[in-house]
């Protein structure tokens, strides 16, 4: 296969051509100059680590939206702490935008060889198989032999144990049938149950883990996305306690002042408004 700098890799006929990306990194080394902008002159990675993830959550929130707007502007805020990040290494002699680019061209072109090789893969199924394969052999150049290795420890819990039982599956360490995580979760159900009542903080903080780490491979099992089933259970909780809020707000009340007793028969009645149990 040849290397990833041989292939002509030049835009498509018709096709965007990046030239404002360009743009976008000149800029981000104007404000960094030395007569830039104060306030990014002061930025470090570190500094730069909660604006990532929160543009991040921007663009899945514009993507689940489906505001085309939206996407395309939280797109160009999260590009930016890209160029922001590579710019910060770059200055410290480490890497720049161009290495950054030229990596996951060279990583793609790798692990695609039957477009750019004399490899074959009739559908998605065998193109996965392959990928799976080359991205292992990638990690063993590096060291990394472990099957959970490539999960990353920063990553939200829910997303971080989901992967984790995907990957242990992969070896073959899993049940067969949904019945088995099913079961664990009653098990650790009844663990939880123990350390309530024994009161032991540190005990119960350890049974709940197990517990939710027990339902995330229930879900696995199941074919459910975990994360889209708590999201879809959040909104429907925010969508329902705006709607109680709501209706007391027209009677002159709010859910501050008002008994618990008062507040589950609103609630129940902003479930029978929103349609679901």
């Amino acid at each position: 296969m040849p290397e990833a700098e041989d292939i002509d890799l030049s835009p498509l006929p018709g096709k965007q051509t990046g030239h404002a990306v360009t743009r976008l990194v000149g800029l981000m080394q104007r404000l960094l100059a030395p007569n830039g902008c104060p306030w990014d002159r002061e930025q470090t990675l570190g500094t730069l680590l909660p604006y990532l993830v929160e543009e991040t959550y921007e663009v899945v929130d514009a993507v689940n939206a489906n505001v085309v707007a939206d996407h395309q502007e939280e797109l160009g805020d999260l590009l930016l702490q890209i160029v922001f990040h590579s710019e910060l290494r770059h200055a410290e002699g480490a890497f720049g935008i161009d290495d950054v680019a030229a990596g996951i061209v060279t990583k793609l072109v790798r692990r695609h060889p039957h477009v750019f090789g004399d490899s074959e893969a009739k559908n998605s199924e065998a193109v996965l198989a392959n990928w799976s394969q080359l991205k292992a052999a990638e990690k063993a150049e590096k060291g990394k032999h472990g099957a959970l290795d490539g999960v990353p420890k920063s990553a939200p819990a829910l997303l971080r144990a989901s992967r984790l039982g995907e990957k242990a599956s992969a070896v073959g360490f899993d049940w067969p049938t949904s019945e088995g995580p099913r079961l664990k979760v009653d098990e650790e159900l009844a663990e939880l149950d123990e350390a309530i009542a024994a009161r032991d903080r540190a005990h119960i903080e350890h049974e709940l883990g197990d517990v939710l780490f027990s339902l995330v491979n229930l879900a696995r099992k199941l074919g459910v996305d975990p994360e889209n089933a708590l999201r879809g259970t959040a909104d429907r909780f925010t969508q329902r306690f705006e709607h109680m809020e709501s209706a007391l707000g027209a009677e002159g009340r709010n859910v501050r002042g008002t008994e618990t007793h008062e507040l589950e028969r609103y609630w129940e009645a902003a479930k029978a408004a929103l349609h679901g149990g």
